[in-house]
């Protein structure tokens, strides 16, 4: 019998059973709890905070060692990720992808759109790998209200954080020496049924017109438009 031994484990995630698109399958919370019990794994609620705060403690040091630059932000998390468990390794990929499926909202596309100008299946993806990248208090209160990152950003910088997406197969590949197979984060998590690209759940919220966009986030749009 396989057994998994995971010192961090995400059990809390947003329900998509339903929205305005009329979704009606499984949640990714459903999911998991699936995997976990195919895998007889124990849930433990308390490990949600646990691995949740280890996630953003990491991020956040890695913004303060690299003054938020994003190449040296992505080369400190793939170096310290690298010195810690696979087991770890794996959780950072699932804390991670956590937080982009919470981010993809309708609200956090339209503040996109206002910093960037245009919205593609990439652009939005990169954003909110960027957002995650700013930490965990820019990223907490622009989930509550975008506007607020009318203190964050200013024209003509670049609001993606695409490497962010890699750090931790590069940092497994490092750790265990292969290159990488079916035991790798992106496997591993996607199995879970975090999926962020092809087959994500659907976007949450409300959709929007860009007329609406100069009322509803009234400082964003003033500070870049």
């Amino acid at each position: 019998m396989k057994k998994y031994f995971l010192s961090l484990i995400i059990i809390s995630l947003p329900s998509c059973k339903q929205n305005d698109s009329g979704y009606s399958g499984p949640t990714n919370e459903e999911l998991m709890r699936d995997f976990y019990t195919q895998n007889n794994i124990k849930i433990n609620s308390r490990l949600d905070t646990i691995n949740t705060d280890k996630f953003w403690l990491l991020i956040d040091t890695a913004i303060k060692a690299s003054n938020n630059d994003n190449i040296k932000k992505e080369q400190f998390l793939a170096t310290e990720l690298s010195k810690r468990s696979l087991n770890e390794i794996n959780n950072f990929e699932i804390a991670l992808r956590k937080n982009i499926i919470d981010a993809d909202d309708f609200k956090i596309m339209a503040a996109q759109k206002i910093i960037q100008g245009f919205v593609s299946d990439d652009t939005y993806l990169y954003f909110r790998c960027w957002l995650i990248g700013q930490g965990k208090t820019v990223y907490s209160e622009t989930l509550k209200n975008p506007d607020y990152l009318a203190e964050i950003v200013r024209k003509g910088d670049v609001y993606e954080f695409e490497d962010l997406l890699y750090i931790a197969t590069t940092a497994y590949s490092r750790k265990a020496g292969i290159e990488e197979n079916e035991s790798f984060p992106r496997t591993y998590a996607t199995k879970m049924g975090l999926i962020y690209d092809f087959g994500a759940p659907p976007t949450k919220g409300k959709n929007w017109t860009e007329n609406e966009l100069p009322t509803t986030y009234p400082k964003l749009w003033a500070k870049l438009k």
